[in-house]
């Protein structure tokens, strides 16, 4: 059994060389991979994306990672091209081999199929004089050192490399077509990711609207805050709003007077209260309730008061 020191320090080894290879990717960074880069950018097909082994786990997550950031791709494993998934590559596409030796027999197999068919190769490889390298039209080398694995067996450091250099792919795609945050909302409609690209505030308002007048007594500004669930009610004047009461402004009146019958709206509303347009984002409105302590903010449209939404809408939605 290994003592705690020794487990700490296998770990910051592993990390230290992966940490290496990836450094060293930075010199792989030339006018081929510009190359590239710029045969994907004027590609009218799809990119496939081809391995077999922990190769083809690397392909699967470039798929993925291409597909969210506006770059079609199909992930394609080599065992079951050769066995009739070739069809699924068509004749404007580009394909692109995950191999860190280049040299597997099913790679052998497949690459003179694909030849035949006049696709535009591109090998992401760790030996650049193996079968792949040779036959393939460009070569991206991601050849390491060594593997993190103390018997330089289990792909590891090879593997971090091939993602990293898949990721540098994806990310130059991305900033040559200026791909903005419009573009990532439109691939990423579900989950957290999408909702903050795309949810607005309007769209967490509830069907009841809050509100009292000015000189409303304290009952129905009571009334207003428990009935509508926002903790909070507007105050209006000839329908313009002037000015905020929430639960917790009830509460300091409690404390600070015994008795409030008298008390109007007015007497107790704050004026000037934080609101927001009603098509900024949700996620930017939880910023602005964050950065000034508060859980609620007024929503308006041209000026024109829309409701109330509560912090808590937004953490149902999943955006903290």
């Amino acid at each position: 059994m290994k003592s705690s020191n020794d487990i700490i320090n296998i770990g910051k080894e592993t990390i230290s060389i992966e940490l290496d290879a990836i450094n060293k990717l930075k010199e792989k960074i030339d006018d081929n991979y510009v190359s590239v880069i710029r045969e994907i950018l004027h590609s009218k097909g799809r990119l496939i994306i081809a391995g077999i082994g922990k190769s083809a786990n690397i392909a699967r997550k470039m798929v993925a990672t291409f597909n969210s950031t506006g770059q079609p791709s199909i992930f394609l494993h080599a065992a079951d091209a050769i066995h009739g998934d070739l069809g699924n590559i068509q004749k404007e596409d580009i394909v692109i081999f995950m191999s860190k030796s280049g040299n597997t027999t099913e790679i052998k197999t497949l690459l003179p199929y694909i030849k035949k068919m006049g696709n535009l190769i591109i090998s992401i490889t760790g030996n650049v004089e193996s079968f792949l390298a040779k036959e393939s039209d460009y070569i991206i080398d991601v050849s390491v050192e060594k593997e993190a694995c103390p018997n330089n067996l289990a792909p590891t450091s090879s593997t971090t490399a091939q993602l990293v250099m898949g990721d540098a792919i994806a990310i130059s795609l991305l900033t040559s077509k200026s791909f903005s945050d419009e573009d990532f909302a439109r691939f990423h409609p579900g989950g957290t990711l999408g909702k903050r690209l795309y949810l607005k505030i309007g769209d967490l308002l509830l069907d009841n609207i809050p509100s009292v007048c000015i000189n409303d007594n304290i009952d129905k500004v009571i009334l207003s805050i428990s009935k509508n669930r926002v903790g909070a009610t507007a105050v209006l004047d000839n329908g313009n709003l002037i000015g905020i009461i929430t639960d917790g402004d009830l509460r300091r009146m409690l404390q600070i007077k015994s008795s409030f019958s008298d008390f109007k709206a007015r007497d107790i509303m704050s004026k000037n209260p934080k609101k927001v347009d009603i098509s900024i984002l949700a996620y930017d409105a939880l910023k602005i309730m964050q950065s000034n302590n508060i859980s609620q903010l007024v929503v308006t449209s041209n000026e024109e008061y829309k409701g109330i939404v509560h912090i808590h809408e937004i953490i149902k939605e999943g955006l903290v």
